[in-house]
Order: structure tokens, then sequence, then C-alpha cells
């Protein structure tokens, strides 16, 4: 049987899910997030019956440890992974390569050049597979929040999937211009990209987990999330875990443990990492690298979860200041205690602060390392690489690099996470690589593409309002496409009346607010 699900806050509904529920809810409707109940073990000898596999296969193989033939059948899981890695540019979906003494994991080499895309693309086939077989009556509307990459790599992973709405917050100002325009030069009707005003990332994901908390909401639209959140993100990211080990011990024979440093905002890639490694695999030391938004470097260094204002910085994607996914490390650092880690949540939510000492820190400390990277470093660290190396860095992976040196943690068996192409981050590259290499062709022609976004105030009532127009909209859409007749025609209108409600509500409140 496959391994079941509940969530960190512990209500009783909220036990024992199947794979295929917690996929298509996301988040738990007690607000808490799905963890496992049961970690499936991985022994030597199985580990290294896969050392040949190719990255589809050896995918398969850390999936199927989950998901059993009860939820996905294996040739249908095999499908979906096997077609989600065809995506990718390389054969080796995320290539190893050593750099600089120490071994770099390339994950920028799927449709939008960053990490997100081995998940997403996952995931965006297991909704399509979900829904094609009886969840939510064949609809969906995902809504997620990006600080810069999830939302492109959302977007490849889901346009054009049939009963599939796509809504995705960002916030205006605060992602590079290619990552914007990645989202919005993509011109499928199902895809809707929304500039938050005033707002950070920080609010776009407070917008999408209100939403998640309206229950009334959440049943009439078919709300699902595409954010770390969502389980399935986190597993399907501990695939490259397996495979960045098997690169280097292939490598270098005598090495035991692989260690990774790892650039972090939400805490769900190196979360993954910290599964794969309660699951078996030999993994040494997980570094969370952070940028000026170091909360997670203070937590680890000083037992710290104070919440503090964003700031803007080089490497956007990083510029977060309450994890989403730690709260699952939480839970485990909790001793799976949902009634500690409720209270700890509740706290913090009403005092912006968490404070931990004594074992709990030392536990902490013992599972993490960690080190923050200033602007400033960022830079040095990427004219450093290049001139010495030849090897541009973009300025996320610049601070997981930066974190290994602070460490004194140079070796071929450190694995640093290269989680995007520095071509998505021109402006910030330049200011120390200068002439900047030709960028992929993928992404110099965004500038040429027409653009299509809508833009909303930081309000929930007129966000949701928005997300309900738009599917009306393209409810009605459909139903013309299918032909005429009299109970189509009285679908039709019925639709295309509460669109006009919806939509004239939003356009007031929008008014209101501007007043």
């Amino acid at each position: 049987m496959s391994v079941t699900y509940s969530s960190t806050r512990g209500e009783e509904s909220q036990k024992g899910l199947d794979f295929r529920t917690v996929v298509m809810t996301g988040l738990a409707h007690d607000r808490g997030l799905f963890v496992p109940d049961s970690l499936p073990q991985v022994s030597k000898d199985e580990l290294e019956s896969w050392r040949s596999l190719s990255y589809p296969q050896l995918a398969v193989k850390v999936i199927a440890k989950f998901v059993k033939d009860d939820q996905v059948p294996l040739d249908v899981l095999t499908d979906i992974v096997t077609r989600s890695c065809g995506a990718f540019r390389s054969e080796d979906v995320t290539p190893v390569v050593e750099v600089g003494g120490h071994t770099i994991l390339e994950l920028f080499h799927g449709p939008t050049f960053a990490f997100k895309d081995v998940a997403l693309q996952m995931l965006g086939n297991f909704f399509e597979y979900f829904l094609s077989t009886g969840s939510n009556g064949g609809r969906l509307t995902v809504l997620g929040a990006t600080s810069g990459d999830t939302g492109s790599a959302a977007i490849y992973g889901l346009r054009g999937k049939k009963g599939v709405d796509c809504v995705i917050l960002f916030p205006n100002g605060r992602v590079s211009e290619i990552q914007e325009r990645q989202m919005t030069t993509v011109p499928d009707s199902n895809i809707h990209c929304v500039a938050i005003e005033g707002g950070t990332f920080d609010d776009c994901q407070d917008l999408v987990k209100a939403s998640f908390n309206d229950k009334a909401f959440r049943d009439r639209v078919k709300l699902g999330a595409v954010n770390s959140i969502n389980w399935c993100r986190v597993l399907a990211q501990t695939t490259y875990f397996y495979w960045s080990y098997m690169r280097v011990t292939d490598k270098h024979p005598d090495v035991s443990e692989v260690s990774f440093s790892v650039p972090t905002g939400n805490f769900g890639d190196v979360l993954a990492g910290y599964y794969a490694k309660q699951m078996g695999l030999p993994v040494g030391k997980l570094i969370v690298a952070t940028n000026e938004n170091d909360i997670l470097h203070r937590f680890f260094s000083k037992g710290e979860y104070h919440r503090e204002a964003i700031a803007h910085t080089i490497s956007p994607s990083m510029d977060i200041c309450v994890s989403s996914n730690f709260e699952r490390y939480l839970f485990h650092l909790a001793g799976n205690d949902s009634a500690k880690l409720s209270k700890w949540m509740k706290d913090f939510e009403a005092t912006r602060k968490l404070t931990v000492s004594g074992d709990v820190l030392k536990q902490a400390q013992s599972d993490f390392l960690s080190a923050r990277c200033d602007t400033k470093e960022t830079l040095r660290i990427i004219k450093q690489y290049n001139d010495e190396s030849g090897y541009v860095l973009c300025p996320h992976a610049a601070t997981g690099v930066s974190a290994i040196h602070q460490l004194k943690e140079v070796v071929p068996s450190m694995v640093c996470l290269a989680t995007a192409h520095e071509a998505k981050f021109p402006a910030a590259v330049k200011r120390a690589v200068d002439p900047l290499p030709t960028p992929p062709i993928q992404l110099s022609s965004l500038f040429h593409k027409e653009t299509r976004r809508s833009d909303c105030p930081n309000d929930l009532k007129v966000v949701q309002a928005f997300v309900e127009k738009k599917i009306a909209i393209r409810m009605a859409e459909e139903a013309a496409a299918k032909g005429s007749g009299s109970s189509l025609e009285k679908q039709l209108k019925r639709t295309v009346v509460v669109a006009a409600i919806i939509g004239a509500v939003a356009v007031g409140m929008q008014a209101y607010k501007r007043r």
C-alpha cells in the first residue's frame, strides 16, 4: 500500500489521507501541511542497484517508494515521470559538474531555467491524471504565489491542461524582468498572471493561504496548490538528491557521504534533502544558505525564528521572510507532536516570533548548518567563479557557494545546488560579470513577445473575485465551443451572468480601495 499523510496540525479529518487526496488538496483544511505518516527506507544494496539507471528511471524508483499501484499504477507513474523529464534540454535532466574544488548540481535545464521545473512538470502531469480519473469532477483551480521562479514553472507545467485554471500571484516590481516575461508571455487561455500592487511575496503567499482557509471559496472553485505547500513538490525534489549522490560517488568511489548546500527561501528544496537523508540516502551535512532575508539562518544559529520586514535583494526568489515549508520541519523537531507544533504556530502567528533553545536548538543544529550571504558577498562570489573557473553563477546559487566557503566545506563531496540559470538575472550578474555571456535564445526571445497580465490590490476579496470571474469566463467559452442546445444555452447564460456580477464586484472594490 502507498504511504498515507496527515496534517502537521493534527485535525482528525486530516489524518491518514492518500496521495491523490493530498496532491489535489494542497494545504490541509486545518491550515497545516501534509507530512508522510511513515518514511520508506532505502537500503545500501537497493541504492547501489539504482546506480546505472537514467534520471527518469531513478526518479520512478524513488517516487514509487511512496506511491504504489493503489494510487498510481506503475506504468502510469513511469509515463508521468518520463514525459516530465522529457521537457528538459539535458539527457541527464540535472547534470552534475565539478567546479572550484566542489560539485555543482545544475537544476536549470528545464523549460523555465529553474529548479522548480523538476517538480512542477511532474505535478502538472499528476494533476492531469487525477482529473482524468475522477478527481474534482474534472476541474481544478490552481492558485499560486511566486517570488519569481515558481510562477513560470507552474505555468509551463499547467499550460493547456484540460480542466485546469492556473492563477499566479506575484509582487509587482519584485521579480526580475525575465521572470515576469516568462509568466506573462504564455498565451494559453487557462493561464492568468496577477501582479499584486504594493505587495511582497509574503503578501501573495498570505492571499493564497487565506483562500485555502476559506472553505466556501475553496469548494466553489475547486482550489489546488502548486507552491511547495503541496507535498508532491517536495517528493519530486528528493529525486535529484539521489541522482547527485550517484554521480558524485561514481567519480569519487571513496566518498561515503555526500553533503549539500541549498539556496533557501521557502525551505522546500533543502527539506527534500532532509527527507532523502531520513530515508537512508548517505547524506552528510545539509547547509541552509540565505541572503539578507535570513530568518532561517537566525533560527539555526540562535534559535530565533522572528519575522522581519523583507529586504529587496538581487536574489529575489529568496526574498521571503516566512518560509511556508518550515512548518513541516518544525513538526518533526517537535517530535511529530501536532499539539506542540500547533501551539508554536499559533504563538508565531500572534507574536511573529518563535524561539527555541536547549535540546531543541541542539537538534536543529545537528540537522542543518546555515550561513548568510549579503549582496556584496554574492557579487564577489559570482566574479570569483567567473574569473577563476569561467563558470557564471546566478545570484541564488552564489549564496549556496558562499556558504560552503564561509563554513570551510569546499570538497568534491559537497554539492551546491545551482537553482537557476544566470541569464534570468542579467542586471544583477552584470554588476560582477561584464560583458555578460550570450543568453539562451529561449530567454532572449521573450523580449519580442506580447505580454498579458492583470493587476489587483493586496486584498483577499478582490483577488478571489478576480479568480471566480476568470473561471466563469473560461467555462462559458468552453460551453460555447461545445455547441448549442437548450440546457447548454441556459448554463452558458447563468455562467455569463455570474461572471458579470463577480466582475462588477471586483471593479467596485478596487475603485473603493483607491479612493
